[in-house]
């Protein structure tokens, strides 16, 4: 018994001079830190300082590599097949902007900046055929590696193809688990699960076409809400729909993590047909209330009041515009996913919820989009659902930059605006759009169209606010930091 209370009392010691020593460093640290200054109560914001894009390739097109205007100073941003190889090109200086035509290959691209360039980084992939069973407008955004992504489009019901274009830009392989909800439900199948996309490549996964694509459960669906999520590594995603030979062709755009409250913007007007599309990932019912933001003011489409979406399900909605363009402003008791599916012509467009360029003094000053590649007719629709606004818009060319213009918005309301080429851009040109100091929030897109008729071709392209800083959060003061 003697012994055995020695052995406790030597434990009990060790552990008290383990907590004495924990205390001692922590005091050290904080009498020895550098005061926080100005610095925010609950953090720091840190300016972005390296940044990765990918531009799934395959099927050729343009290229476009943006760098903000009047963003830091030094670094560089580098163009480069993913599977290795010498740059297409570099930029070293902010504001410069890069283009590149490219043929069918069976690469993709990625596009990598470090450095103070790497802040808003904006890069795009274009393809443009005028006949032939492709024919159609597509662009997308070159996607950033992520480890949860979400997409909501066409399901293979109403897409000749549906092709899932993953890249691993790291050096480790990753793995991929691909699951779907679809106007039936949820997709519950073995399939898709754990594949596997070596380092530095592309593996284009045929939706509904293949075991690594959901099998054959995913043929039946209509509409799809596609969720791509990474147990080991992470992959950057792109979505391609092709509807059918001479009926169009387009991405998907990204749509952002599931919320309860969501604007979609850059609905386009026109002719054809317009839908709301809401997924709802989960096992709850939601109850959704749409609000439709017009140029002529907002409005509730006819019997939506409120919509019933089942849990599991893609619920379609027609928004009723009569050839308006709009964004759309979802509501609901519970997190969603909302994007829009358009008809026009010859060709298709989808679009999907974005974060609105900010107030210069709001939280996350993320106040300036930027859009790489704009060419035929290009026109950029802006929505201010809460108040009033106005914007800068500045195109930039060969020759450099264009005379900006201030765009008002007023509440509630949608506005559309030509893009003009600046000097040097009747080839391709970029765009930055700024809000102004005092400014209501601003949702934005840009749709780019060429012929007119059964011959209209079209693309819209979300804009989302260009990440110039990160936001750190603060590290508490207690030695809860020290001890797991």
């Amino acid at each position: 018994m003697r012994t055995m209370l020695r052995v406790l009392r030597f434990r009990y010691a060790t552990a008290a001079l383990v907590l004495v020593a924990v205390a001692a460093l922590y005091g050290a640290a904080a009498l020895s830190r550098p005061s926080a200054g100005g610095a925010d109560a609950g953090g720091v914001r840190a300016p972005i300082t390296s940044a990765v894009a990918v531009c799934p390739g395959h099927e050729g097109g343009r290229l476009s590599v943006q760098s903000a205007k009047g963003g830091p100073s030094g670094g560089r941003i580098d163009t480069s097949p993913t599977r290795g190889g010498a740059p297409l090109a570099s930029l070293t200086a902010a504001g410069q902007s890069w283009t590149k035509d490219t043929g069918d290959g069976e690469d993709s691209y990625t596009v990598r900046a470090s450095g103070g360039i790497a802040a808003g980084l904006e890069a795009e992939q274009t393809t443009h055929w005028g006949g032939g069973p492709d024919r159609g407008l597509a662009g997308t955004r070159c996607a950033t590696p992520g480890t949860d992504l979400w997409f909501l489009g066409p399901g293979p019901a109403d897409a000749d193809a549906l092709d899932l274009y993953l890249t691993n830009v790291d050096s480790q392989p990753a793995s991929v688990d691909l699951r779907a909800l679809s106007e039936a439900g949820p997709l519950d199948t073995t399939d898709g699960r754990a594949t596997s996309i070596a380092p530095y490549t592309t593996a284009v996964v045929p939706i509904g076409g293949s075991p690594e694509g959901l099998g054959d459960i995913v043929k039946t669906a209509h509409d799809l809400a596609l969720h791509v999520h990474t147990t080991g590594g992470r992959v950057a995603a792109s979505l391609r729909a092709r509807i059918g030979e001479k009926k169009g062709i387009e991405w998907v755009p990204p749509s952002p993590a599931p919320s309860a409250a969501q604007v979609v913007p850059g609905v386009p007007g026109g002719s054809g047909e317009r839908r709301l599309v809401v997924a709802v990932p989960g096992d709850a019912d939601a109850r959704v209330r749409v609000r439709v933001v017009t140029p002529d003011g907002e409005f509730t489409p006819r019997g939506q009041d409120v919509v019933e979406a089942p849990a599991g399900t893609v619920t379609p909605v027609d928004l009723g515009l009569s050839g308006r363009p709009a964004a759309v402003r979802v509501v609901a008791d519970r997190p969603v996913i909302a994007g829009f599916a358009a008809t026009r012509g010859g060709d298709v467009g989808y679009g999907a919820a974005t974060a609105p360029l900010g107030t210069p003094d709001g939280p996350d000053r993320l106040t300036t989009g930027v859009v790489a590649d704009n060419r035929f007719d290009s026109v950029l629709t802006l929505t201010a659902p809460s108040g009033a606004s106005s914007v800068q818009v500045t195109t930039v060319g060969g020759q450099g930059p264009g005379p900006s213009r201030e765009i008002g918005v007023p509440a509630g309301r949608t506005v559309e605006t030509t893009l003009a080429p600046p000097p040097g851009g009747d080839g391709g040109f970029g765009a930055l759009i700024t809000i102004k100091p005092g400014s209501a929030p601003v949702y934005a897109a840009r749709m780019m169209s060429t012929g007119k008729g059964e011959e209209f071709l079209f693309t819209v392209l979300p804009v989302v606010p260009a990440s110039t800083t990160r936001w750190l959060p603060r590290a508490a003061d207690t030695q809860g930091a020290l001890i797991p």
